[in-house]
């Protein structure tokens, strides 16, 4: 379990659901739809879901673009993250809200996989929290014009390298959404 052994809780984080991110991503219907059943989950078991959403030159806070897609809706007093960096630890107030809430352990949803998905994944684990990336309930755009597999196998690769990643006193797990489960 976590080395975060003072932290038994477990959270959802929602990371960049956000209309100028989710436009033109692999399968967005279903993977928003996912994260949405997720979202229902969490509120039904009592789970805390914490929100990310970033911003930069592109994706202007207070935009169109820059708002959470209309299917997800986020509810006071369930936290939300300004971020401006791929690792939604960076720069940020996220690990004080972790902290607050006792939280050791993240079930992760949302885009970009090959940016912001993999950068968090990977920033929460060096932390020492245990983190189970949700396998059909993340994606990416297309950029294989610019050399990067297509998003099918971007998400197959991350669902498949992060299923049997490890490292001391933390756990690393890929799950599907109707099998996420936020008990440790």
């Amino acid at each position: 379990m976590t080395k975060l052994s003072d932290r038994p809780n477990t959270a959802l984080m929602v990371i960049d659901v956000q209309n100028g991110v989710v436009a033109e991503v692999h399968e967005r219907d279903a993977v928003v739809a996912n994260i949405a059943a997720l979202v229902d989950k969490a509120r039904d078991e009592g789970v805390p879901i914490v929100w990310v959403q970033h911003s930069d030159e592109q994706l202007q806070k207070g935009s169109e673009a820059w708002e959470y897609v209309p299917e997800l809706k986020r509810r006071e007093p369930e936290p939300l993250v300004h971020k401006s960096y791929a690792d939604s630890f960076e720069d940020t107030d996220l690990e004080d809200v972790l902290a607050a809430a006792g939280i050791g352990r993240l079930v992760v949803a949302g885009a970009q996989t090959d940016e912001c998905i993999r950068s968090t994944i990977h920033g929460a684990f060096v932390r020492g929290y245990d983190v189970t990336l949700v396998g059909d309930a993340h994606t990416t755009e297309d950029q294989s014009a610019w050399g990067a597999p297509t998003p099918d196998k971007v998400i197959a690769h991350t669902n498949l390298y992060w299923k049997y990643h490890t490292a001391p006193g933390r756990t690393a797990a890929v799950t599907e959404s109707r099998d996420v489960t936020f008990a440790g």
